[in-house]
Formats: C-alpha cells, structure tokens, sequence
C-alpha cells in the first residue's frame, strides 16, 4: 500500500526518484487496532481514589482581628473531600505508580484512606508507601494472596516525535478508558520552573482523572506517566504531558525502597535568555540561563557565581531550553565538585562549585527564594511631574529622579539606597509592556552601576551608537529582590 495522498506533487517524485527517502516513507497504515495490546494491559491500570479529612474554621472570621468578637479562634469543624486519579501497577506483590498530586493532602485536609480499584472492580486499601513532591511521583502498596498482573518502564530516551502511544486511566471517574495518539514532542520544557520540567508531548487524549496513568508503546512498555493537560476550558486539546520514563523509573524505585530523594541545589534564581535579554548583553539567543539573583550562604554564592552571570554549561553538559540548569544540577549528586561554564559581563569564565543539597518543596515556598508578592501601596505623597523631552525619557520611555534618602524611606528602602527612581512611565514603551512602574529603582545599566541622570544617558548613547536595541536594567522593587530586565530602546 502506498501513502501517496497528502503529499505535493514534487515531493512524491522525489520519493520516487530517491531510495533513501523512500526508505524514510512511513510504513502503510497506522496499527490495525490496538484491543490485542489493551487487552493484555489493562489489568495492570488502576483507580485510585482518595479520602481526606478537610480542617474548617467555625468562626467565619478566623484569623482575622474580628475572630474574637465571633467566638474561639481554635474553634473547627471537618469534612470530608476526595480526589480521583489513575495509577498502574509495577510489580506482581502490588506495588503501584501515581502522580504525588493524586494521594497529597490539599490545604488544611489530612489523608484519612486511599482506595484502589482494578478494571474487573475489586478494591483493595492501599497503604503509602512514598511520595515526592519535586518530581509529582507518589508509590502505593496494595496486598492479596495471588500476584497481582503488572507492567514494565521501557527506555523514554529512545522516543521519538511520531510514535504511536496509547494512554490507559480513569477520566472523570469513568473507569477504564483507553485513547491513543503519537507523541508530539520529547522532552518539552513547559516554563512552569522546577527540577523535572521535561515532558514527553502526545495528543492522545488526557483529560482529568487520566493523572498517574500509564503511557504506553507499542510494546506495552511504560515510556511515560501522565501528568498534565495544556488547556484553555480545562478539556482535552490535544495537548498533554507525561513524566519521562527514565526520569520517573529511579525515583520511583527509591520511594519502594524508602529512601530519601536527593538533589543537587546551586541556590540562584534563574531565567532564560530571551531575544531581548541576549542583545542587551551582546550574546547569542538561546543559549544559557540568566541569574537573576544568588542566594546568600548557597552553593553558587559560595563558588562566586553573581548576578547577572549567564550559565551556560554545568558539569559538561550544555544549558538549552531542553536541558535546563534545574534539571542538570538536580541530577548532580549532592556534594558534588562540578565544573561550571559561564559569561559575565561578556568574558567566558570558569569556575567550579559544591553542589548542595536541594530543599523540599515545602521548604522552598516557606524561604520564598524569589517569589515575592508585589505590593502595589505608593509610599509617594505625590507623584513626579514628567521632566520633558530627554534622551532617557526618549530612549527608555521612563521619567527617572535621583534616590535621596527622603525617597528611600518612603519607598522602605534602606537609607544608603543608590540609584534613579522611575517617576513616570510611558504606557506605549516596552518598560511600560514588559511591566515597569513608579517607584522601582534602576540600580544598574549594562550591570554599570548608576547614580546619577548622567550616568544613565552615557550608556544609552554607548549603546545607541553601537546600534543596540535593547539594555539591561537591573530593577529594584520595594519590597522584593533585585531583578534584570531587558529593556528595548526607541
């Protein structure tokens, strides 16, 4: 059978004209079906459902200055809260695979029972074994007197984008349901941030309650665990994600054992290297991650690394938007003496680092390491008059002034604050798109520091008569951390 249809005319001649290409044609047709497959792994998938004891205030005003006007503070009520997922067996002695998110506790609740369910209907309690909030993996055991039937992880690494996959879960509470697909993607990087952002990207359809399932080859091998969806209405799309079998295996095999899960931290907060951001650094795009800032007594300040230092390979290996710097250092050993490559201020240097021990995930939202909120309050009695045509006002689309010391108490920061305090800000420039705003303080032009109006308008025209778009601004907010941004001149 030939696949003549879908493919321009010239295409269709070269194909014929060339045996390599022909030998690169897919194969005629996609599988006659796959019932011989599901039926032989279906018995491995499970439902897993959850119940969970939610902790709730009697006093409506709980934690408010009110509370004790309406009633004891302490005073709570419980109900009762579940959660559906899927998950699939591992071993004949019931070992069982889940996303951590389908058996965590949520808010004030506490896990009271989880209930595991096979596709002929049996239920069994499972019992916890372990759960990792870093990479969403969660290890449930569940017992009878004859094996359980059970599949294998196959090698994710040899996936490639046009592979067929079937997906086997329980969405929406249905029960066991199967959708196929192909993957679409290897080892996509969503943005969402964290130690295990690679994905495996398939369009066969994952939908709510698919979470924990298996992905599967045409093997029957386990190349995947479903994670996410990408959608605007909260349906399938066409576009859902699922945790990489040779990420999810070793882990997994940790938390059977009962093991800690332990990964390497530098301790920076990081972001990637746009367009914007490499022209104003006069590097190439693409390439590296920007630091942002360092966290004090961590491995990174330790080995010297500063802000506004662009990481651009970590023990050998390079830092693209598909290997990024918090998967590489997470897969480092803790301890570790790892050399790091890296651009500061546009010299290539190299310095080696002591990889640290990755927080938990609890630990890391406490610290709030570079997640401050905004605070919007305007400390200012009144605001700056526009200064006029200039060739900051021009260039940059912001109004700065001096910092006095009148200034940085108004605006909470410390008294010896240096640097010009954005007074207005143009709307239609990209300091106004990208999200400046009176009040922040630019500390810093091309990583110069800068004190006065003069000083700013020396680098800007450095950089306009070396026909560079963009500058890099390193930004103070009152009440958050020091940040670059990029900003593009006009």
């Amino acid at each position: 059978m030939t696949l003549a249809t879908g493919y321009p005319a010239g295409a269709q001649v070269a194909q014929n004209e060339d045996s390599a290409m022909s030998r690169m044609a897919p194969r005629a047709g996609a599988p006659g079906s796959f019932a011989d497959l599901t039926e032989q792994l279906q018995p491995a998938v499970v439902n897993i459902s959850t119940t969970q004891r939610v902790r709730v205030p009697n006093n409506p005003f709980a934690g408010s200055p009110l509370a004790d006007l309406f009633g004891n503070r302490g005073d709570e009520t419980t109900r009762e809260g579940s959660s559906l997922g899927s998950g699939f067996l591992v071993s004949a002695d019931g070992y069982i695979v889940t996303n951590n998110h389908v058996v965590a506790p949520r808010g004030n609740a506490d896990l009271t029972s989880i209930t595991v369910s096979m596709v002929d209907g049996t239920e069994y309690e499972a019992e916890l074994v372990g759960r990792d909030a870093a990479s969403d993996l969660a290890v449930l055991k569940i017992e009878r007197s004859e094996a359980f039937p059970f599949v294998k992880f196959g090698d994710s690494t040899t996936t490639r984008v046009g592979d067929w996959v079937i997906a086997i879960g329980n969405p929406f509470g249905l029960g066991s349901t199967v959708t196929s697909g192909i993957i679409s993607a290897v080892y996509r990087n969503t943005g969402s941030g964290g130690a295990y952002d690679r994905y495996l990207q398939t369009d066969a359809a994952i939908n709510r309650g698919n979470s924990g399932g298996p992905m599967f080859d045409l093997q029957g091998n386990v190349i995947g665990i479903n994670n996410a969806i990408l959608s605007p209405s909260g349906g399938n799309v066409g576009i859902g994600f699922a945790i990489p079998a040779d990420i999810a295996a070793p882990i997994v095999e940790r938390l059977r054992e009962g093991k800690a899960i332990e990964r390497g931290y530098l301790g920076v907060q990081i972001s990637p290297v746009t367009d914007e951001l490499a022209d104003s650094l006069g590097i190439r795009a693409g390439r590296g991650e920007f630091v942002q800032a360092v966290e004090p007594g961590g491995a990174a300040a330790d080995a010297g690394i500063q802000a506004g230092d662009v990481i651009v390979k970590i023990d050998g290996k390079e830092v693209t938007p598909e290997q990024t710097l918090s998967f590489i250092v997470a897969n480092i050993k803790p301890g570790s003496s790892i050399p790091i490559e890296l651009i500061r201020r546009g010299e290539n240097e190299k310095i080696t680092a002591t990889v640290g021990k990755r927080p938990t995930e609890e630990q890391l939202a406490a610290q709030g390491f570079g997640q401050e909120e905004e605070d919007d309050e305007d400390a200012l009695n009144r605001a700056p008059q526009r200064q006029g045509a200039g060739l900051i006002e021009d260039s940059l689309g912001v109004s700065v002034l001096p910092m006095t010391g009148q200034i940085a108490r108004q605006l909470g920061l410390p008294r010896d604050t240096s640097g010009l305090v954005i007074s207005v800000v143009d709307p239609r420039s990209n300091a106004g798109q990208i999200g400046l705003r009176r009040r922040d303080v630019i500390l810093a032009a091309d990583q110069r520091k800068v004190n006065t109006v003069e000083e700013l308008e020396a680098i800007i025209e450095e950089f306009k008569d070396g026909n560079r778009s963009s500058i890099l601004l390193e930004v103070q907010r009152p009440g958050q951390r020091p940040r670059f941004v990029p900003v593009k001149l006009r």
